[in-house]
């Protein structure tokens, strides 16, 4: 054997690295001491060390803490532009950003539902055979968007891809505010049926006594609710409008005379009662036809947030119950809401408009346990207020409930973070996610229990079972003794991580906000200790 040149039998077993050629002979220049040495070192590099072995997630019985529950929404209303869009007639690819940048903000701040107004004043933000489109999106009364969309049905898929519900808010009773200056259009309602329609100061006003209007507004309200992925239906605070004065600055009475001999003259309700039951058997009747055939679709009312004055008994203000002919405590202790949104937008120092006076009155009229989610002056930050004041208000809604909750007027407040009441939550109030409080009055059975793999590397995967999908995921990881929350649409099959978990809990949420059993899965110690 010449010096240099490897001569033992059977493959030779280096083949194909750089410094074995195909004869079998040593590169130039390695003597073969030389490559016993480099062997040698090769061998002593991997002596001891062991094949990493694979992470493993074992079935466990621990139980993640509850995920936080609050209701944190904030109302976009369209009237006069308010929040969007922000004029009319942008084209079609602005308003789409507007609006995403309206949701972007609010799952930013995690927040976990929008108050979206879609019938301003018998007018649509969305396609409807009964009324037209809306002068606040194109400039024109009845003129669709050009390019063709549903701003409604856009607004749906992009607030649940975000895991935000979305409640369509309707004006029941309003047919024009003053702020549209545009001609009429042939389909509005003043024109189909002039006869429903009474002009009232400004405005244009349905008559709530007209058993037809009842009829017409139930019928708006139910066409969306049937075409529609809402999570909610919602009203404000205007039925019976707010009075207007004469030259004299005397209050002017409602012009419903005709309505009132015709329906109501001859019962035995005053006129002021009569006014109060026509309200309030359309508030019932929307309920119900709702929990038919939707039965997990909330409906809300948002009242003016003084009852009376005198409830409680320093209270001054506004009387709705007579002015407005709104008997509000009645629909809350009737259960003709889901959840009601008292507008508490006074201070908490003021003591004839005291909020934390008025929350806990309003708390004491709820036998049934329905939500009582207030609404926020959040419009005042900036100017007569300071952040402060709104976190105040939350802080003691949380004190005064368990059932917390609140609603931004309005989401334009926190899209320009005025007085940094936005960056001020998102940093301390809401600096974890929250569930909408559950609703298991509307329940008829609790989501199953989902199937939950580790795939290796960093991702799991998950799969739900029971009839029906759910709306959200809680993915809650464990490392070390603390626990980290993530709220995930219910889409959402997989999730990965940049440094794996101790222990990963999955929870399904319907859309009563009620919670399966979670599953989770523990990283076997054996695995743990070798990684």
């Amino acid at each position: 054997m010449k010096a240099g040149v490897y001569s033992g039998m059977g493959s030779f077993p280096w083949r194909g690295v750089p410094w074995a050629n195909r004869s079998h002979r040593l590169a130039p220049g390695l003597t073969l001491p030389g490559f016993a040495a480099f062997l040698l070192l090769l061998l002593s590099a991997n002596i001891g060390r062991a094949e990493p072995k694979p992470v493993l997630y074992i079935p466990s019985r621990i139980l993640p803490p509850a995920p936080h529950r609050e209701f944190r929404a904030g109302w976009v209303a369209s009237v006069a532009n308010i929040d969007w869009p922000s004029k009319p007639g942008l084209p079609v690819a602005t308003q789409k950003a507007e609006l995403i940048a309206l949701l972007d903000r609010a799952a930013e701040l995690r927040l976990n539902a929008i108050v979206f107004q879609v019938r301003p004043a018998c007018d649509a933000l969305y396609a409807s055979k009964l009324e037209p489109w809306s002068p606040y999106l194109t400039g024109v009364m009845g003129k669709p968007p050009e390019p063709f969309y549903d701003p409604l049905a856009f607004a749906v898929a992009e607030a649940h891809q975000r895991g935000l519900e979305l409640h369509a808010w309707f004006n029941p009773y309003r047919a024009l505010h003053p702020s549209s200056k545009v001609p009429l259009s042939p389909n509005h309602i003043s024109r189909t049926h002039p006869e429903l329609v009474r002009e009232y100061g400004e405005f244009l006003w349905l008559d709530p006594g007209e058993r037809a209007v009842q009829d017409y507004s139930l019928r708006v309200v139910m066409d969306v609710v049937k075409r529609y992925d809402i999570d909610g239906v919602h009203f404000d605070d205007y039925f019976y409008p707010y009075k207007v004065k004469d030259a004299q600055n005397q209050k002017v009475d409602f012009p419903d005379a005709a309505s009132w001999k015709r329906y109501g003259a001859s019962g035995s309700l005053s006129r002021e009662d009569w006014r109060r039951d026509n309200v309030n058997r359309f508030v019932e009747r929307v309920y119900q036809a709702i929990k038919a055939t939707k039965p997990w679709v909330k409906f809300g009312i948002s009242p003016f947030g003084i009852w009376q004055p005198g409830h409680p008994a320093q209270i001054v203000g506004l009387n709705s119950y007579e002015e407005l002919y709104c008997d509000s405590r009645k629909w809350l202790m009737n259960g003709w809401v889901d959840y009601c949104t008292p507008q508490l937008y006074w201070s908490v120092q003021k003591p004839e408009t005291s909020y934390p006076a008025l929350l806990k009155w309003w708390t004491e009229q709820n036998p049934l346990g329905r939500h009582l989610w207030p609404g926020l002056n959040s419009g005042n930050v900036g100017g007569k207020w300071t952040a402060g004041e709104i976190v105040n208000q939350i802080r003691i809604t949380r004190d005064q409930s368990a059932d917390s909750g609140h609603i931004h007027w309005s989401m334009k407040s926190l899209l320009q973070n005025r007085g940094s009441l936005a960056s001020t939550l998102k940093s301390d109030l809401y600096s974890e996610p929250a569930l909408v409080p559950a609703s298991p009055w509307l329940e008829r059975g609790t989501p199953g229990e989902p199937r939950l793999a580790f795939r290796g590397q960093d991702r799991f995967t998950w799969s739900a079972t029971g009839k029906a999908d759910p709306w959200l995921w809680v993915l809650q990881a464990k490392s070390g003794a603390d626990w980290t929350t993530t709220i995930l649409p219910g889409d959402a099959r997989t999730q990965t991580f940049a440094h794996l978990p101790d222990s990963l809990a999955l929870t399904a949420v319907d859309r009563c906000g009620v919670a399966g059993h979670p599953v989770v899965l523990d990283r076997s110690r054996v695995a743990r200790s070798a990684n």
